[in-house]
C-alpha cells in the first residue's frame, strides 16, 4: 500500500513536471531564428531587434536638394575655370585686358554703378555683379565644347574674393540707385570712394576672360584654328553680348564655316579672303556694330586675315563701311548719305569747289 502510493506520488512529480517544461510562462519565451547556435548560461546570446518588412531612404527636402545641386554645380563651374590655362588661346588675357579696360571698350570704375541700358550693377571693366546661373545648351552636335555660365557670385569666388563683400557692394549701391536715378548715379560714379581695389578689379576682369573664352570655344567648332587675333575678337564678343550673341545666327553660321546653297540647305566653306569678308559683312551690318561703332570696329577689324600686319589697316577699312546709328531731330542726317562711298564724296566736294571757282 505505501509502495503504491509512493509511486503515484511520483508519478505525479514527474508529470508536474513535464507540464511544466513543456508550457513556457507567458511573456519570457524568445523568438526563434534559424540557426540560431545553442546559448549557454555563461554567455547568452542577446537577440537583434527585427527588422522592417521595407527600409526606405530618408526623405530629403526639396529646398535643401535644390541647394545642394546647385553647390555642386557651382563647384564644377568654379574648378573648370580655375583650371583654365594661358596656353589654352592663341591670344594673350593680359593683353586683352588692357583693351577691355580701356574707354573705347568696357572702361575701368572701382565702385559699383548701373548699366546704361539694363540699370543692372557693373564694375571694374563691366563685370556684372547679380546675374543668377543659368543654362546654356550646347545645340551644334559637331561641337563637343559645353558652355559655362555661373552666377555672378561664383564668379566672385573664382576671382578669390571674398562671398561677404559682394553683398556689401551690392548693398551700397542699391542704397545709392534708390537715393540718385539712373543717370544721376551714372554722373557722379568717377567722384565716388572705391568699393574694390584694382587688384580685385584686375581678378574679376581675368576671370570674366577666361569665361568668354571658354564659352567662345563653345560657339565654334574650328576655335583653335582661328588666328591669335580672331580668337580675341571672338572672345570679346562674348565677354560684351554673354548668353545674346546667340541671336547673331548668320555670324554664328559663318565661323562655323556653314552657308546656305540655292536650296537653303546649310554647305560647308574654305575660310579664304571672301569668307571672311562675309564674316565680317554679318557684324557690320548688325544694329550692335551701328550703337557702337568705335567698340565694334575695333573688334570687327580682328577678323580679318591681314589683322596682325597692320591692325590699324584693319580698322580703317571697318571704319570706312561701317555707319554710324542714325541720329533723330533737327540737322540729323538720313543713313543713306552715310552710305555713299569716301571716292564719292571726296568727288562731289571737288566738284562743288570747282564751280565755286568758275563762278569767281
Amino acid at each position: 500500500m505505501k509502495a503504491a502510493f509512493t509511486r503515484g506520488r511520483v508519478q505525479i512529480a514527474a508529470a508536474v513536471l513535464m507540464a511544466a517544461t513543456a508550457i513556457p510562462a507567458r511573456g519570457q519565451s524568445l523568438p526563434s531564428y534559424p540557426n540560431t547556435p545553442p546559448t549557454s548560461p555563461q554567455n547568452p546570446a542577446i537577440p537583434a531587434p527585427a527588422l522592417p518588412a521595407t527600409t526606405q531612404a530618408p526623405t530629403i527636402p526639396a529646398q535643401i536638394a535644390k541647394t545642394t545641386a546647385r553647390e555642386a554645380t557651382a563647384s564644377a563651374d568654379v574648378e573648370r575655370l580655375l583650371s583654365f590655362h594661358e596656353s589654352d588661346v592663341k591670344f594673350g588675357v593680359e593683353q586683352l585686358m588692357d583693351i577691355l579696360r580701356d574707354k573705347r571698350h568696357e572702361g575701368w570704375v572701382l565702385t559699383a554703378y548701373p548699366d546704361p541700358k539694363t540699370a543692372q550693377p557693373l564694375i571694374g571693366a563691366g563685370f556684372s555683379l547679380d546675374l543668377p546661373a543659368r543654362e546654356h545648351l550646347q545645340h551644334d552636335p559637331l561641337n563637343a565644347n559645353a558652355f559655362l555660365e555661373p552666377s555672378s557670385a561664383d564668379l566672385w569666388q573664382a576671382a578669390g574674393l571674398p562671398p561677404e563683400r559682394l553683398q556689401v557692394v551690392l548693398g551700397e549701391f542699391h542704397g545709392r540707385l534708390d537715393t540718385l536715378s539712373k543717370y544721376g548715379f551714372r554722373s557722379q560714379m568717377t567722384a565716388m570712394e572705391p568699393q574694390i581695389t584694382p587688384g580685385d578689379a584686375n581678378a574679376l576682369l581675368r576671370i570674366g576672360i577666361i569665361q568668354a573664352a571658354i564659352n567662345a570655344r563653345a560657339y565654334c567648332r574650328y576655335f583653335d584654328g582661328l588666328t591669335a587675333a580672331q580668337q580675341m575678337g571672338l572672345t570679346q564678343l562674348v565677354y560684351q553680348m554673354g548668353v545674346n550673341l546667340e541671336e547673331f545666327s548668320t555670324f554664328l553660321g559663318l565661323i562655323n564655316r556653314q552657308s546656305l546653297d540655292e536650296l537653303g540647305n546649310p554647305v560647308a566653306v574654305r575660310p579664304g579672303a571672301e569668307y571672311w569678308h562675309d564674316v565680317q559683312k554679318s557684324l557690320v551690318e548688325s544694329q550692335w556694330a551701328r550703337l557702337y561703332r568705335e567698340r565694334a570696329t575695333a573688334v570687327i577689324a580682328m577678323f580679318d586675315p591681314r589683322y596682325a600686319t597692320s591692325p590699324t589697316g584693319a580698322e580703317r577699312r571697318i571704319s570706312a563701311v561701317l555707319r554710324p546709328p542714325r541720329r533723330h531731330g533737327r540737322g540729323a542726317s538720313g543713313g543713306t548719305v552715310r552710305q555713299a562711298s569716301l571716292k564719292k564724296g571726296h568727288a562731289t566736294a571737288a566738284h562743288k569747289k570747282s564751280a565755286r571757282k568758275r563762278r569767281e
